[in-house]
């Protein structure tokens, strides 16, 4: 990754960037679907047996240009509530076959539609929480020139062993030098973490402490 990364970001306008990633990313998500949908429909059902409906989790998120739209995940937690009729914290809502989901990423197979639908890219940022649009510095605003994506740098350097501050740093430079060599490279490691279950934050906490302000 760079050490130095400018805040005026101006990313690469080739003909790969413009035209051929777009086509990939429908063609290879609809690959995706077809070879994968038993797995798709057996997840669905341990999913509906096991959590209940809906079996598709759906989250409004901000993708390319900050423009909202809905993301697709299959279900990982319950809706268990406590006394004061309040969610109770991840760890207790998760539940093992969540573990399990999350463990593979298999929870996240869902997204492949979003990708042929033109939400997200197969690379690129990882779609973040609406909230966290008005924390972003001037140099981190512009993760959201390129469509959001399954995988991207930040997940194959780390996911969420990183910090916020170095997970972003490697989404801009993503943005900077966005190729298909670079494309190519992101998926090939993203497989082999896939399959290693590298970066893969095991506490209690189940996912990374929220984003709440820029230290820089």
């Amino acid at each position: 990754m760079q050490a130095d990364i400018k805040t005026e970001i101006k990313p690469k306008n080739g003909i790969y960037k413009r035209f051929i990633k777009r086509l990939m990313d429908i063609v290879l998500s609809l690959l995706a679907i077809i070879i994968l949908s038993p797995v798709l429909l057996i997840v669905a059902l341990l999913v509906r047996v096991k959590l209940g409906s809906p079996v598709i989790f759906k989250q409004n998120r901000p993708g390319l240009n900050e423009k909202l739209f809905t993301l697709y995940k299959f279900r990982t937690m319950t809706d268990e509530k406590d006394e004061n009729g309040e969610l109770q914290p991840n760890h207790i809502r998760l539940t093992k076959l969540g573990r399990i989901l999350r463990a593979t990423s298999l929870d996240e197979l869902p997204e492949l539609f979003n990708i042929l639908k033109g939400d997200m890219s197969i690379i690129g940022p990882r779609p973040l929480l609406i909230e966290y649009l008005p924390l972003y510095n001037e140099k981190q605003k512009h993760r959201h020139d390129v469509r959001p994506g399954l995988s991207g740098l930040a997940q194959v350097n780390g996911r969420n062993a990183i910090s916020w501050e170095e997970k972003f740093d490697y989404d801009i430079d993503y943005v900077e030098n966005l190729t298909f060599l670079l494309d190519f490279k992101i998926i090939l490691k993203t497989f082999f973490k896939v399959l290693k279950r590298e970066g893969i934050n095991r506490t209690e906490n189940i996912t990374m402490d929220k984003f709440k302000r820029n230290t820089n």
